[in-house]
């Protein structure tokens, strides 16, 4: 410890809150609504947070645009982009509660695009039967971020009228690294990290934190994700005991943008296919109808007449096959690249401008239009954009009990948005993640403000601390040892290669072997200077975090011996209705992480009754449909 533990600066609350982003603060709002206090932690800027890059919208059956929408029909959409590998309960209560959360935030402050007849507006989005994305323009995820900052500020404000202070019960702590979460007797007792600015250290005591970090996309060379997410919930909850569930599946977004190199990674949101943009090769074929799954072909257009009367007439056509889950659309530009008919930098085009008008374009997607225009010079509505697939989110992350959000196996400990597993199976369907952040979000701050209330304090130990503070000093007590810069790029090299969109058994088992390597270099990082702004300090924690990642995603990809989702297997390409049964889990014993096998929870016959069985039985093995659902 750099200090003396008299001298450490330290803070006590009900809730820590580990993330800023939406997850994190409906959680800080619910918990603080129970009258709890809150201790809201970013590593970055408050406000900076990655929900932000959600441009299309949220996804909620509201029914506004057309009321055939109703909770069942997106429980139905959500399992089916999910291959059925959905726990099914998270599944389920996000398709109910998703239009409540929806006009909770809109009583909040949220200015929606609205209909003609002043409903709340919902736009098309891959995976979904219906238009159901509440959107703000293109720029969603910024309007659910400032609606909810200002939410914050209006309970700070009641508690400065009430108490005279208007950080007394809740608190942003802005650029605040945690780098562990502390225990006591077995359960969560608070956290502890540093100031990036100063390297100060500093520690929380809280008898229940929620992590609400975000993704791992940094663990990846290609990625639409910002410098944040590096994985650091997913590692804190496995060193703090938790599970990770199927770390295997990693979205792909099909279109970021892969050039000029000054957007390169850059999402090219789906709403761009929504509102009729069409993917060609470097020989002008609109190539997606070569790659509609037997799964979907009911549902798809098989050829380009009535992909394009789908826009006028959406009940008596299929949808355009540009409109299929993410996951399938990857691949085809994958496919399309690797067999020469990509572009010249790697990806393909992608044209919205001669299907609508400049300015209904200019109207309809705006941020798209001006960061392309201002950041690259491509003008979208008269040129067609470069784009493939780049690293996005991860379906896998903590394990959950559904209703309360509290993580497997650590009392105190709660996870919500994308860092907690389950919600999404095998592929997350576009629109989904937003109000996923809304439903959780509020029901971790609710499970966690019960649990305080039952459980009571967990102070936590000098010898506690003294370890936490230890670890963070070890980098500077060490000399000549590794480079964490070089490491991170080995990293990101080993997942790119052998781990990325598609795998092999021996490509695999060589990024294992490889990442064991970096693991054990890792323990020789050297971090020269002072802590003062020193990010060689920061990515030395970063990597640590996304070493357990990616070890965690390997081990689980090789064992999984099908083709589902976000998961491709080059050796095994079809999928295996026996492996949908089945969960991998990571643990982490100090030394390596290690994987096992879980039955997924069956499908209750209410929901299973929801689906044609002919539909089911492509997904389900014949014991499975004749036992027809769990009750």
């Amino acid at each position: 410890m750099s200090s003396l533990n008299s001298v450490l600066e330290k803070h006590k609350y009900d809730v820590l809150v580990i993330g800023a982003g939406g997850a994190g603060l409906r959680a800080a709002v619910e918990a603080r609504e129970a009258g709890l206090s809150v201790a809201i932690i970013c590593k970055s800027l408050f406000g900076k947070a990655h929900t932000v890059m959600a441009e299309g919208g949220a996804a909620a059956s509201m029914g506004n645009v057309n009321d055939n929408d109703n909770w069942m029909v997106h429980f139905r959409d959500t399992m089916r982009g999910g291959k059925f590998l959905n726990h099914f309960r998270m599944a389920e209560l996000h398709a109910k509660e998703a239009p409540d959360r929806i006009w909770e935030l809109e009583t909040w402050g949220a200015l929606f695009d609205r209909t003609k007849e002043g409903k709340i507006s919902q736009r098309n989005f891959g995976g979904h039967e219906y238009p159901r994305l509440a959107h703000v323009g293109d720029r969603t995820g910024l309007e659910l971020i400032r609606t909810m900052q200002q939410k914050i500020v209006a309970l700070q404000q009641a508690d400065g009228r009430e108490f005279g202070d208007m950080e007394s019960k809740i608190k942003v702590f802005a650029e605040c690294t945690i780098t562990e979460i502390l225990k006591e007797n077995g359960k969560i007792a608070g956290a502890y990290g540093y100031w990036r600015e100063t390297g100060e250290e500093v520690l929380f005591e809280a008898p229940a934190v929620v992590i609400a970090t975000g993704g791992v996309g940094k663990t990846f060379k290609i990625t639409s994700n910002s410098w944040e997410g590096t994985g650091d919930g997913h590692a804190l909850a496995l060193k703090a005991g938790a599970n990770l569930v199927d770390m295997e599946f990693l979205q792909f977004h099909p279109t970021g943008m892969v050039w000029p190199p000054s957007v390169r990674g850059i999402l090219v949101t789906e709403s761009v296919r929504g509102e009729g943009g069409i993917l060609t090769n470097s020989e002008g074929e609109r190539f997606m109808f070569k790659y509609i799954p037997d799964v979907f072909k009911d549902k798809y257009a098989d050829n380009e007449a009535e992909a394009d009367r789908w826009y006028e007439d959406q009940d008596n056509n299929r949808r355009p096959p540009e409109l299929l889950p993410r996951d399938e659309v990857a691949r085809a530009i994958n496919s399309e690249v690797k067999a020469g008919r990509g572009t010249e930098h790697g990806g393909v085009f992608l044209d919205v401008s001669k299907r609508i008008p400049a300015e209904v374009i200019k109207k309809r997607l705006p941020s798209m239009w001006h960061q392309f225009y201002e950041l690259a010079g491509v003008d979208i509505t008269k040129e067609a954009m470069e784009v493939g697939p780049t690293c996005h989110y991860v379906m896998g992350g903590v394990e959950v009990e559904p209703d309360t959000a509290a993580a497997i196996g650590v009392p105190g400990l709660y996870a919500a948005g994308e860092v907690a597993g389950g919600m999404h199976g095998s592929n997350r369907l576009g629109g989904n993640s937003l109000t996923d952040l809304l439903v959780f979000g509020r029901r971790a701050g609710a499970g966690a403000a019960e649990y305080v209330k039952s459980a009571g304090a967990n102070p936590v130990s000098d010898s506690t601390i003294k370890a936490a503070a230890d670890r963070i000093e070890a980098p500077f007590s060490r000399a000549g040892g590794e480079n964490s810069y070089s490491l991170h790029a080995e990293l990101q090299e080993v997942t790119h290669n052998l781990v990325g969109i598609i795998r092999t058994r021996t490509e695999i088992e060589e990024a294992i072997a490889k990442i064991a390597d970096i693991r054990a270099r890792s323990k020789n990082v050297a971090v020269a200077g002072g802590r003062k702004f020193n990010p060689g300090f920061h990515l030395a924690f970063d990597l640590d975090n996304m070493l357990l990642v990616a070890e965690s995603t390997a081990k689980s990809a090789l064992l999984r011996e099908e083709s589902r989702g976000g998961h491709t297997r080059d050796d095994f390409p079809g999928m295996n209705n026996t492996w949908r049964q089945v969960n991998h889990i990571s643990s982490f014993d100090g030394n390596q992480v290690n994987i096992k096998a879980q039955p997924l929870p069956m499908l209750p016959k209410e929901l299973f009754d929801l689906f044609d069985v002919h539909e089911l039985e492509k997904y389900m093995t014949p014991e499975e449909i004749a036992k027809g659902g769990s009750n």
